[in-house]
């Protein structure tokens, strides 16, 4: 997965991403497997998939190791995490990516499709504040076909026991202390060495010209997210996995 044009190194930089978010998040791997598992159990092994906010396209590259008949399709806004995905993927065509602002009212016209099967989100839209994901998932029900699911697996911690978060929290801050003493990049590391590439200097650029350092978006919990989506249209929603920090939480259409 080399660029012979740019001598870039896709896998490598998909390992990296992994890597700096795998320090953030030490079961992100679980999270995925539970992802993918409710997808087979509810719409099969060969499911059209919309990869929300695909990053450099962490979901679609699980999706298409454990079900070769998928196709995927990634939308996002970051030209610099974009581009690692275009690269990651290229002539792959069971894959293809759509550049759009999610807080366009309009982007849903930019997808080659009407519906899909499964639209599966992780780590993201914890970057918009709850009124405006409450009108994203309003617009993510109609495109999700009947029987078909929604998932987002994200920062959802739960206000109820602050106690237990306070713990959990420390714990996994100990951990992440013992892994950047072993030389884990962090996010600012990471973005910094995305600056100084050759090839993703501009559209890193261009990135921190759209969101800056980072979005200022809020975590509700779980509970919010299943009644926002049941709201939305879905017929069935409800946490399938949770951590003491974070959720994963399935709408049913």
């Amino acid at each position: 997965m080399t660029d012979v044009a740019t001598g870039t190194d896709w896998q490598a930089w998909q390992d990296s991403w992994d890597r700096q978010q795998e320090w953030y998040m030490p079961d992100r791997e679980e999270r995925f497997r539970v992802m993918l598992d409710m997808v087979e159990a509810t719409v099969g092994t060969a499911p059209r998939i919309l990869d929300l906010a695909c990053g450099t396209g962490s979901i679609t590259d699980r999706v298409l190791k454990r079900f070769p008949d998928a196709t995927s399709t990634g939308v996002d806004l970051d030209p610099a995490l974009l581009a690692i995905a275009q690269g990651y993927f290229a002539g792959d065509r069971r894959v293809g990516f759509v550049t759009a602002d999610l807080k366009d009212p309009d982007w849903t016209a930019k997808l080659p499709y009407d519906t899909y099967d499964a639209v599966l989100t992780a780590t993201a839209l914890h970057w918009l504040h709850s009124p405006r994901l409450a009108v994203l998932y309003g617009q993510l029900a109609p495109l999700v076909r009947p029987g078909g699911v929604f998932m987002n697996a994200d920062h959802m911690p739960d206000p109820s026991s602050p106690l237990i978060g306070a713990a959990e929290r420390a714990h996994r801050h100990a951990g992440m202390d013992r892994a950047r003493a072993e030389g884990v990049l962090d996010w600012a590391e990471w973005w910094a060495l995305a600056a100084a590439d050759p090839v993703l200097a501009e559209p890193t650029k261009k990135r921190y010209e759209i969101y800056g350092e980072h979005a200022d978006g809020d975590t509700p919990d779980d509970a919010w997210h299943a009644r926002t989506l049941r709201g939305a249209g879905f017929t069935e929603a409800r946490t399938v996995w949770r951590s003491p920090s974070d959720a994963l939480v399935l709408g049913l259409r």
